[in-house]
């Protein structure tokens, strides 16, 4: 089978049979797309923008006023990376001046309801961590 033009010639998935399956190996293959897509939406920007749309249609203005620490470059290009992966839709009115909202896609909005799971999870052992990590630096500083 012959590729197009301008197609990379990664495979689209990187599907183990359970034999074959090694812990973290979708990781070193830069070719998977698994990987592209998990360091794209497991950014730290990504899932700030993926939060702050939640039932929200935003305006650029608005995300970088909410998104403390984030340059324009930087949300243009999240942005950006985030509609091509079809997770935000990009809606540009045709008013003077332009004006451009933001808002999660359906396929963004699943991606929204697992992050909400991480952060559950998160808030439910924060105090453990936060043991485990006293723990851990009174052991290294000894």
């Amino acid at each position: 089978m012959t590729m197009e033009e301008g197609t990379l010639n990664s495979p689209s998935r990187c599907e183990l049979t359970e034999e074959d399956y090694e812990a973290f190996q979708w990781d070193t293959r830069e070719d998977c797309e698994v990987r592209q897509i998990l360091d794209r939406v497991a950014d730290k920007w990504s899932l700030l923008v993926i939060a702050l749309l939640d039932r929200n249609t935003l305006r650029f203005t608005e995300l970088k006023y909410k998104i403390d620490g984030i340059s324009q470059r930087m949300l243009t290009t999240t942005l950006r990376h985030l509609e091509r992966d079809g997770l935000v839709n990009r809606t540009v009115y045709p008013v003077v001046p332009p004006r451009v909202e933001y808002a999660l896609t359906p396929l963004g909005m699943t991606l929204h309801q697992t992050i909400q799971s991480l952060v559950t999870w998160t808030e439910d052992h924060q105090s453990e961590i936060a043991l485990a990590r006293a723990q851990y630096d009174k052991r290294v500083t000894a």
